[in-house]
């Protein structure tokens, strides 16, 4: 008797699932999308999230319309919250601010350096972390945490402060150029990066010096003994009334999780299985 009244509620869901996707088929969706942020996204579709963009609209038979947004602090509450848009392609599992889906890739930060270097860069205990003149990368990262660990940022700062020609922070969105982070290492001018890995995987593979990506173990700690994640599952987001695309957007994650994969290999990015995987 059970089984069949959850049969008759799954037949239900999913046929409300397929209404609501009827009476959206061909209506645009809406995408937030950054106007200059490769190798996500641009104006030009460029960027793998564009791709990923584009795949979601041919799957729920939707044509994309780009929200272009400048600065990533205030899109959510700016375009999504207020209905510019629909849909953020890259996002936090479990973001606070909107509904995700289940993830869709897993990955983490990275040490990169040159191949024919031959580094020894297993953790943040590696010798040549400290003792490497310059070490690229962002700062408000886990990164800068497990610098600041091992007594490096101090030394790092003006250099950090030198990749963005000394921009002030005070109340403006200051952007790394993760292509000049990576050819920093690829010209020999630092030794080590520790990038975002969607970041800067483009830019290691295109390199005409040869680079390596090491990922960061995810077991790092901070002096006070609290732990600091260096690895991130990725979703979609939707705001947090839009239940209806929500289980659309897992829906399209189901069945197309190979294709979504193939486009995030073909990127460079190093792809992690879930914690809870088997």
């Amino acid at each position: 008797m059970h089984s069949n009244k959850f049969f008759v509620v799954a037949l239900c869901l999913s046929a409300g699932l397929l209404s609501a996707q009827a009476q959206a088929a061909g209506k645009p969706l809406k995408v937030c999308t950054a106007e200059n942020e490769m190798p996500y996204s641009n104006k030009h579709g460029e960027g793998f999230e564009n791709k990923l963009a584009e795949l979601i609209g041919k799957a729920l038979d939707r044509p994309i319309k780009a929200v272009t947004w400048t600065d990533p602090r205030y899109f959510v509450r700016d375009l999504l919250d207020k209905g510019e848009c629909d849909l953020v392609i890259g996002v936090d599992a479990g973001d606070p601010r909107l509904l995700t889906t289940k993830p869709y890739y897993r990955t983490g930060y990275v040490f990169i350096s040159r191949a024919d270097a031959k580094l020894d860069l297993e953790n943040w205990d590696s010798e040549v972390l400290h003792k490497a003149q310059r070490i690229a990368f962002v700062p408000d990262t886990p990164v800068e945490v497990m610098l600041r660990a091992i007594g490096r940022y101090n030394d790092l700062f003006n250099y950090s402060q030198e990749l963005v020609g000394y921009t002030s922070k005070r109340n403006q969105y200051v952007k790394y150029e993760m292509s000049k982070l990576v050819n920093e290492v690829s010209s020999g001018h630092a030794e080590v990066a520790a990038l975002w890995a969607p970041a800067a995987a483009r830019y290691v593979k295109e390199s005409t010096t040869p680079l390596v990506m090491t990922v960061i173990p995810d077991n790092n700690v901070r002096a006070d003994g609290q732990k600091v994640g260096f690895h991130y599952s990725t979703s979609f987001g939707v705001r947090k009334n839009d239940t209806a695309l929500l289980a659309q957007l897992n829906k399209v994650l189901e069945e197309n999780q190979s294709d979504i994969t193939k486009i995030l290999e073909d990127e460079g990015i190093p792809l992690l299985p879930e914690p809870d995987a088997k």
